[in-house]
């Protein structure tokens, strides 16, 4: 019973990680509240990996995750930016743009649960990864400008919801004998963040931006393909025949 139950152990601390993440920054504390959505990443990756270690897979499992993936990587990362950057500019534009970040993650999320998708690929960028950026980017708000951070929300939002793929590590296994370790790993990130809190969000913030954008130049690389491709297409004979 508790080994069917361990991935989904794993789905509730991500949600409540994400319900901490709101609290924190409500009570002034940025930092911690970015860093609890970092960890409930760690989480949120665990628990797929567990369930098919174990082949405990199921739709509650499922649906569970996505539940809490909208939490924990689209609503607090929204409300984290919201309270340390936003609230110094126009009201309704500041609200609007909050409220994007987790419309467009429970859409990509829906999109995820219902279509196939290409093996080995995410389409759209993973609601955890634009939620880490999120969150960990709130955190250099008085270096950026509020149209930066803004205009940023709003890009990550996009990307969410586009066709960009993004490859897929989810797939990558956990050794049977090795689950049991997991919530050791789990309890010694948590301690870790709990003393570093800024220090690691920011660190983290750097590998998470390069895979959002790495994603988006791979496929810009296509687009510019398919352009000079078509470009380089003969025309047909009869619009030969009339040019002349």
């Amino acid at each position: 019973m508790f080994t069917k139950s361990l991935p989904s152990l794993f789905t509730i601390t991500n949600l409540f990680l994400g319900i901490l993440a709101i609290i924190f920054v409500f009570n002034e504390k940025p930092e911690l509240a970015a860093i609890m959505v970092i960890v409930a990443m760690l989480t949120d990756g665990l628990d797929g990996s567990v369930a098919r270690a174990l082949n405990v897979q199921s739709e509650f499992g499922k649906e569970l995750d996505s539940l809490s993936d909208v939490i924990s990587f689209g609503v607090a990362p929204a409300f984290i930016m919201y309270v340390v950057a936003f609230q110094g500019i126009n009201e309704p534009l500041a609200w609007t743009v909050t409220a994007l970040f987790p419309i467009c993650g429970a859409l990509r999320l829906a999109r995820f649960n219902v279509n196939a998708g290409t093996p080995g690929y995410f389409i759209g960028l993973p609601i955890p990864a634009a939620g880490g950026v999120l969150s960990t980017l709130a955190l250099f708000h008085d270096e950026l400008s509020s149209l930066i951070l803004l205009s940023s929300t709003v890009l990550l939002s996009v990307l969410m919801i586009s066709n960009v793929k993004y490859p897929n590590f989810k797939k990558v296994g956990i050794p049977k004998a090795a689950i049991w370790v997991t919530p050791i790993i789990v309890a010694v990130a948590v301690g870790l963040a709990v003393l570093f809190p800024g220090q690691i969000s920011k660190i983290i913030m750097v590998p998470l931006v390069i895979y959002a954008l790495y994603g988006l130049k791979k496929n810009v690389r296509i687009i510019r393909f398919i352009v000079r491709r078509r470009k380089k297409k003969p025309l047909p004979e009869e619009q030969v025949q009339e040019s002349r």
